[in-house]
């Protein structure tokens, strides 16, 4: 199960209390305060790591409480601070407070981090109170309250190389044999539903993360159907496959088709017109296939590679590309 938005509330823990005791023992007559202070209430702290790739454990866990400080004692022990709670999402999670609608942090690497709920301080026992002019201090505050918050954690997909294109262009057949990725394959639209995330191997040194983006379809910049929820997991690729059928199931025409998706990419993020394009057309072996790629070719003045995926031909090829315009988009950033 794939989960790519979760709103849940984070409660930091409450500190412990600070105590107020008296020294008493039989040959001290005055012993003085002894009241230890309370220990700090756990923080709820939010970790990306490499290999968690969905929110889906954080589905139905809408409330998140750090562990309560311990309390103070006399003989002035104090309370033991409560540990933090580490909670781990996805490579690419933005946290973002929902009243405000403002972005906390963007756990895009991983390793970042951010305390999304601190813990409460401990009280002061009475010995904190104790003074030339107040030796015998009848006073010990409480622990505070941990803070409070309601977040809404959204992942966007973060990937080297985004294979996008309308439905049944092929991109989950492509992921399935560059990589040891097993998506869902069929012949009807919609197959894909969410992102499937596969590791490539270039060569004997290198490796890239490849995703499939479900199919978009005319108006998704506006958010029909999932336009929105497929549209943001772009965001995050270094370079985009466009993938285009040469002859669609729905007799729609492949240059427009391929025109449509680029519409719609510009219309959701204008700068997602200048990220790094290859368009490929699938299918290599259906006879359109070559006349509809010369035709692409004049139309961006640039190469179009010819693939299939069903037999393999063109990929060697495609491949190469990919890692040059990849270490190009590196070098520019």
């Amino acid at each position: 199960m794939f989960v790519d938005q979760v709103q849940i509330e984070v409660i930091g823990g409450r500190g412990g209390h600070g105590c107020m005791s008296f020294r008493r023992e039989k040959y001290v007559p005055r012993g003085g305060p002894d009241g230890g202070d309370g220990g700090n209430g756990g923080s709820v702290m939010l970790v990306a790591k490499h290999g968690v790739n969905s929110l889906v454990a954080l589905a139905n866990r809408h409330h998140i409480r750090g562990k309560n400080g311990n309390n103070g004692e006399g003989s002035g022990r104090h309370g033991a601070n409560a540990d933090d709670i580490t909670i781990l999402v996805p490579a690419g999670t933005i946290v973002i407070d929902s009243e405000s609608g403002l972005i906390i942090k963007d756990l895009a690497e991983d390793g970042d981090s951010v305390i999304a709920a601190r813990g409460g301080r401990g009280g002061r026992g009475n010995t904190r109170f104790k003074s030339s002019t107040n030796q015998a201090p009848r006073q010990a505050t409480q622990g505070g309250e941990g803070e409070k918050r309601t977040l809404i954690l959204e992942l966007k997909v973060i990937a080297d190389v985004g294979l996008i294109g309308k439905p049944n262009a092929g991109k989950s057949t492509l992921l399935s044999r560059l990589s040891s990725a097993k998506p869902e394959i069929a012949d009807y639209p919609f197959t894909t539903k969410f992102p499937n995330l596969g590791q490539v191997q270039i060569d004997s040194e290198r490796t890239l993360i490849m995703a499939d983006i479900p199919g978009l379809i005319e108006g998704a910049s506006e958010g029909v159907g999932l336009g929105h929820d497929f549209l943001k997991h772009i965001e995050r690729s270094g370079i985009l496959v466009h993938l285009v059928e040469p002859m669609p199931m729905d007799q729609t025409d492949p240059v427009e088709n391929y025109d449509s998706i680029r519409h719609e990419l510009e219309m959701y993020n204008d700068q997602l017109k200048s990220r790094p394009e290859i368009v490929v057309v699938t299918k290599s072996e259906l006879p359109d296939a070559k006349r509809v790629a010369e035709k692409l070719a004049s139309k961006i003045d640039s190469e179009v590679f010819l693939i299939s995926a069903a037999t393999g031909d063109g990929l060697p090829k495609l491949m190469n590309r990919i890692s040059q315009v990849l270490e190009q988009h590196a070098a520019c950033n």
